[in-house]
């Protein structure tokens, strides 16, 4: 006879889904209206990686896509956890809350994501907290089974007070926020797949057969699993080399960003304006608010192109880092290039900061008793350093309209970093 643990994760699923990555993945006829609802689908207008199509024509896929394929590894990773231990500290609730929480952990996301990350704007995870616990969710989550507080609180850690649930709260955020989480997962592989880059693809079964349950920490591994972890951090390092910081991806984006700066700074859009939309609303509401040519630009692949890369030591960064001095500093660089003979404007530069990454090495390796940064892998803190290090790129993007005039002037980099310095 099964335990109320495992029928609350076996019993009732259902309702399939086909998923290009996962196959059929089944949910409760409950969990299915959740992505039914307004929010939700909201997310099948937002494409999971934003610009890049533009390099990677396929990369075309959601985050209503990526949210399913994330409760799906979710569900799994639990099933796995319970059978070797984790029931003793888990409740019906709290399992469906969890599973709540990965299917609907990225409804307060924003289109476009780095292009406001810089901005002070309410994170997507309070932003999705806030979902959660208004209608229709909350209600449609409670009918799953889950406590929408509970829910809530998984992915938004500034929600604390939960009285009783204090310890079930900690294993599940540890569970969907770590080095082998389900968000990671899903994304590595699914962005791998439709970009088709094979450097994202995990050993996802393997990986879920041998997590342990670990109460304080969401779970831990043994020795056997380091060389999955490592391509874990290794496959992150290579999508953001390739894919998500590619410099094509990264001079859309900031176009958007400078469109988005502009339109805060001047008044004519406020931070409010911002939530809630989907990409294609994006680029209404900035059309109608900053005049539209960035953002028109971007929609028709007329993207800035590269003029100069640094790394940070090669200019001031410390100065570049503050967003408000960004378009100050353009206009200097425009002003010097002028001088020196180039005709550009401001508004044709736009100097680009990657904003900051980290790559999670939270693990306990049991059999060696110590935590995965001073395990037996070969990737010590300093190896992970030097990943962030590598990809952390400055570049100063030009629009392209003086992409023949950038061939016959060599002196740009030197011009444009007396000026950054």
């Amino acid at each position: 006879m099964k335990t109320t643990i495992e029928a609350s994760l076996n019993e009732n699923y259902t309702y399939p889904v086909r998923d290009v990555l996962w196959g059929h993945i089944y949910m409760t006829e409950e969990q299915a209206l959740l992505t039914e609802s307004a929010p939700f689908m909201r997310l099948n207008r937002i494409m999971q990686l934003g610009p890049v199509y533009l390099v990677y024509p396929g990369a075309t896929h959601t985050r209503a896509s990526h949210s399913i394929g994330v409760y799906h590894i979710g569900r799994r990773l639990l099933q796995n956890l319970a059978e070797r231990g984790a029931s003793a500290w888990l409740t019906p609730e709290g399992v469906k809350s969890f599973l709540a929480a990965c299917l609907l952990h990225d409804l307060g996301h924003f289109p476009y994501t780095h292009s406001l990350k810089e901005l002070s704007l309410a994170s997507h995870e309070a932003l999705t907290g806030g979902i959660i616990l208004k209608e229709p969710v909350k209600s449609l989550v409670a009918a799953t089974g889950a406590d929408p507080a509970l829910t809530a609180a998984i992915v938004d850690k500034g929600i604390s007070s939960l009285t009783g649930t204090g310890d079930e709260l900690r294993f599940y955020r540890k569970l969907l926020s770590g080095a082998l989480d389900p968000d990671k997962l899903d994304y590595l592989n699914r962005d791998a797949r439709y970009c088709g880059v094979p450097y994202g693809a995990q050993d996802v079964d393997f990986i879920l057969s041998r997590l342990n349950p670990d109460k304080e920490n969401g779970a831990s591994i043994d020795s056997r699993l380091i060389p999955n972890v490592e391509s874990v951090l290794f496959s992150k390092y290579l999508m953001y080399r390739t894919v998500y910081w590619h410099r094509q991806v990264r001079a859309a984006t900031s176009m958007v960003k400078k469109a988005l700066i502009n339109g805060l700074e001047s008044g004519k859009l406020s931070g409010e304006d911002l939530y809630d939309l989907d990409d294609m609303s994006l680029f209404t509401l900035l059309g109608q608010k900053t005049g539209g040519s960035l953002v028109d630009s971007v929609r028709e692949g007329r993207i800035f192109i590269t003029a100069a890369e640094f790394s940070p030591e090669q200019v001031n960064s410390s100065a570049i880092q503050v967003i408000g001095n960004r378009a100050q500093i353009e206009e200097k660089v425009a002003d010097a290039l002028r001088e020196s003979g180039f005709k550009i404007n401001g508004e044709d530069i736009i100097i680009d900061i990657p904003e900051p990454v980290s790559f999670e090495t939270g693990l306990y390796v049991t059999d060696e008793k110590r935590n995965f940064g001073s395990s037996s892998s070969a990737f010590k803190e300093e190896t992970v350093n030097a990943f962030i290090k590598t990809l952390y790129t400055i570049r100063v993007f030009i629009n392209q309209k003086y992409k023949e005039n950038l061939k016959t002037f060599p002196q740009i980099c030197s011009i444009i970093q007396r000026v950054m310095n």
